[in-house]
């Protein structure tokens, strides 16, 4: 679907400097900006852990994100598959050695931060299938032999991450993937089949699903079936969402978040504490953003001479709307809660520093537009 053609150039750090999308790192200025005052929130309106610890990580992943923009494209192409290998490797190695808190193990502990490898697996699979689209001709993406690979680098990482449990998470990686291989132009009937499969083996996948994930799809179907169990978290975040109303009880003023009728409002639920305090017209402010945010990757994907960079830039730009979508579905109620953070403004150095290098890498492609990958 998508071919390459490109040509050698040299930039200067003014050069990549001037080339930088302004538009896109306002927006993702913007979007720091508004969390700190969010986590300043959840804080209890005091500077405290949580609130020091977000704007320190995003102090050095913004700038983490302008040091991966002046790489050149090339290296990420190159290195595209070991990016893939080492989180696969850093998945298997949380299986044996991972941190284990409220009955999953996914983190590793490097001393400085808790990583949670699952977190850049999405990053890592996105590079891997967009390098291997890049390599082979269009007439071959549909062959049995050149559908193998990706299948098993899809496989591999969702099975490892289904297993600490994280089905959240081993989700949205699989979005990923399959989005690459969507617009990489595999045929229909290939998802018709895979997803055929997958409603054939849905119940014994159940199965093996823990009891608080069967209860959570259980809540989803039906709330009110337990709500001051399993439905507290869903039922407290539409009741804090709607009585935000048009614009919000103002800064500091949210009555769920304070008294804490609202339990992990730092994280996951960063979205319904915003939107109690702002209400519907700052909860449409945040949402522009991200879609300004997603428009302008998809711009700078068109505007590519690779395969390898538009694949990645159309395939990142998707994955990253969803995970907002996911997010914002999630604490309203519209699809199971599947902990899954709302890029930038929730709490958490993995989500945010995965986030940050997809970004990093989409504005290393706009920069170095003009570059052969080798």
């Amino acid at each position: 679907m998508f071919r390459s053609g490109s040509i050698q150039s040299h930039l200067t750090l003014r050069d990549k400097i001037f080339s930088l999308d302004l538009t896109l790192t306002i927006c993702i200025f913007l979007i720091g900006i508004i969390s700190f005052f969010a986590m300043y929130s959840t804080d209890g309106g005091h500077f405290a852990y949580h609130t020091k610890s977000h704007i320190i990580r995003f102090i050095i992943f913004f700038t983490l994100f302008f040091i991966i923009s002046f790489i050149k494209t090339s290296f990420w192409y190159s290195s595209a598959t070991l990016f893939y290998l080492g989180v696969l490797f850093l998945l298997i190695l949380v299986k044996y050695v991972g941190l284990t808190s409220s009955g999953s193990q996914r983190w590793l502990d490097l001393y400085f931060l808790n990583l949670q490898p699952s977190e850049l697996m999405k990053i890592g699979l996105i590079l891997f299938l967009a390098k291997y689209y890049h390599k082979i001709s269009s007439g071959d993406v549909n062959k049995f032999r050149y559908l193998a690979q990706p299948l098993l680098a899809l496989l591999f990482p969702v099975i490892l991450v289904v297993t600490q449990p994280d089905l959240g998470t081993s989700f949205l990686i699989a979005v990923g993937g399959v989005i690459v291989v969507w617009l990489a132009g595999v045929k229909m009937k290939f998802f018709a089949y895979l997803g055929g499969l997958f409603l054939l083996s849905a119940p014994v996948a159940i199965s093996f699903l823990k009891p608080y994930q069967k209860s959570r799809i259980l809540t989803f179907l039906d709330p009110s079936r337990d709500p001051l169990g399993a439905g507290y978290q869903i039922t407290q975040s539409k009741i804090a969402i709607g009585s935000g109303g048009l614009f919000g009880k103002g800064f500091l003023d949210g009555s769920q978040s304070y008294l804490d009728y609202l339990p992990e409002k730092h994280t996951d639920f960063i979205f319904t504490l915003f939107s109690e305090e702002f209400g519907f017209f700052g909860s449409m402010s945040i949402l522009l953003i991200y879609i300004l945010i997603t428009w302008r990757i998809v711009n700078i994907g068109h505007a590519l001479r690779t395969s390898f960079g538009r694949l990645y830039c159309y395939s990142f730009a998707t994955a990253f709307f969803i995970y907002v979508a996911v997010n914002m579905g999630m604490v309203l109620g519209l699809i199971p809660i599947v902990g899954a953070p709302l890029p930038i403004m929730s709490y958490g150095g993995s989500s945010m520093m995965a986030i940050m290098i997809g970004l990093g890498i989409v504005m290393s492609c706009k920069i170095h537009k003009d570059q052969a990958l080798g």
